[in-house]
């Protein structure tokens, strides 16, 4: 027992109330109590416990509401339930509706005491294993994925509703997104997940090499076969093999893939007898399959048996609000591994970076955070530190219009009108000068002032706006 563990007494005897109370603050608990069920609730919602000892039968709101009200197993206090002699059944449902114990009265305050440590060491148990599953989940789970925006948030539901069957996974994303660190989300959550997690690009291994590193070999399959290799998909075995750019797979192997996905059994190279394997099969692809198929590049049985569930990566530039989070994120990351103590990124760069398009997405913006934390040699990241590239782009689509809008035509007007506002804001308002730098006519520059509703002067300073 401990001094901090904190009880909340419920009984409508007062007399119950006391005995208890004062019982467990001389044994260092620190206890409140009250007399009803609703005034126990408002209690605990303003000051939680760790421990309920609530009554069973109480007028109005009984012990078994409360215990509902409280959310059962999934409430932060443990309930003990209180029972006279002839409510054990009502006891007994108490537990099966979640209360960590039950107590008859009469009851000896020894049985009271070993009833509270039994529960406490519960919950203490429980405290442990919750640290723990966080832990786990911090170090393989979706926290190495940033995102907070609801895209990303209903890709995470849609991650774990996926990730508890064998069914194959075809994962889309553009380069840079993450296809990787979604494929091990998805084994991390599958019960696989103690079993191994093997990646393999298709296409950074040569042609000819690529059969047996999937597939093994035996010793004289081919010249420099001096002895029997065990391929990717033995490797897995048990748990998940993840083939990244599956697009790039030769013909001839989307075949002997096709095989393994329908018999569950492979054969090294060399090798006449097929070898039974339990993988399951993550793909990844920054290619139009449907298209491939088309133009007759990937067989069209395999990609409806890859295609079985799909998880499309939304692009950085689609997400714009988490660029602020996985900032933060890689300068914590940065400053770990580079033993430095950057704190922030000025507004006007942090404005440089949510407007800029990211084509390499994620990837691209750790690997800018990591150079400017580098070149910094202050606490805060300028404008002055991001590439030129960032710092001369237009905003991306997802910056200039509304979500969800997709037109090309619309979409040229928004860049239109911000290189325009960009112009005057640079030759503070001179119409000539800013014609000159659109390379457009000034007469051209003067109808699409008129056109945006833009006025020049608002850009002046002082300036003379225009000739």
């Amino acid at each position: 027992m401990g001094t901090a563990t904190r009880i909340l007494v419920v009984d409508d005897e007062e007399s119950v109330r006391h005995q208890i109370a004062a019982l467990l603050k001389l044994k260092g608990f620190q206890v409140e109590a009250v007399g009803d069920g609703p005034a126990a609730l408002a209690l605990l919602e303003e000051r939680p416990c760790d421990l309920v000892l609530c009554d069973v039968r109480m007028p109005g709101m009984d012990g078994l509401s409360v215990l509902d009200k409280l959310g059962g197993t999934e409430a932060d206090e443990a309930v003990i339930i209180m029972s006279a002699y002839g409510d054990l059944e009502l006891a007994r449902e108490a537990v099966r509706r979640g209360a960590a114990d039950y107590l008859n009265k009469p009851y000896k305050n020894e049985e009271l005491l070993l009833r509270i440590s039994i529960v406490e060491a519960r919950q203490q148990l429980r405290r442990e294993n919750r640290q723990l599953r966080q832990q786990i989940r911090r170090e393989s789970g979706f926290e190495r994925i940033v995102g907070q925006a609801a895209v990303m948030q209903r890709m995470f539901r849609t991650v774990e509703k996926i990730a508890e069957f064998k069914s194959t996974v075809l994962i889309l994303g553009e380069s840079g997104t993450g296809k990787e660190l979604l494929a091990r989300a998805v084994h991390d959550h599958s019960p696989r997940k103690d079993k191994p997690f093997v990646a393999v690009n298709c296409g950074a291994i040569p042609e000819n090499l690529l059969e047996s590193e999937l597939f093994g070999h035996t010793r004289g399959a081919f010249t420099d076969a001096i002895r029997n290799k065990e391929g990717l998909f033995e490797e897995a075995d048990g748990g998940t093999l993840f083939l990244d750019e599956i697009g790039e797979l030769p013909l001839g192997l989307q075949v002997k893939l096709l095989r393994v996905l329908q018999e569950d059994e492979i054969r090294r190279v060399g090798e006449n007898r097929p070898r039974k394997v339990d993988v399951r099969i993550l793909a990844a692809t920054i290619r139009d399959l449907g298209a491939e198929v088309a133009a007759g590049r990937f067989r069209e049985d395999l990609f409806y048996r890859l295609n079985v569930l799909m998880v499309k990566i939304p692009a950085l530039r689609e997400r714009p609000e988490d660029i602020p989070v996985l900032v933060e994120h890689f300068l914590q990351r940065c400053n770990a591994k580079l033993h430095t103590a950057v704190r922030g990124v000025e507004p006007a760069a942090m404005k440089l970076l949510v407007d800029y398009a990211w084509p390499g997405n994620v990837r691209e913006l750790e690997n800018l955070i990591e150079r400017a934390v580098i070149l910094c040699e202050g606490e805060v990241i300028t404008p002055e530190l991001l590439t030129d590239r960032v710092r001369a782009a237009l905003p991306s689509a997802a910056a200039v219009l509304p979500p969800g809008q997709i037109s090309i035509k619309k979409t040229v007007r928004a860049i239109e009108e911000e290189l325009i506002r960009r112009a005057l804001a640079e030759t503070h308002g001179n119409r000539t000068r800013a014609a000159r730098l659109l390379e457009i006519s000034h007469r051209t520059l003067l109808y699409k002032l008129k056109d945006y509703h833009i006025e020049a002067d608002a850009f002046a300073q002082g300036v003379p706006t225009g000739e």
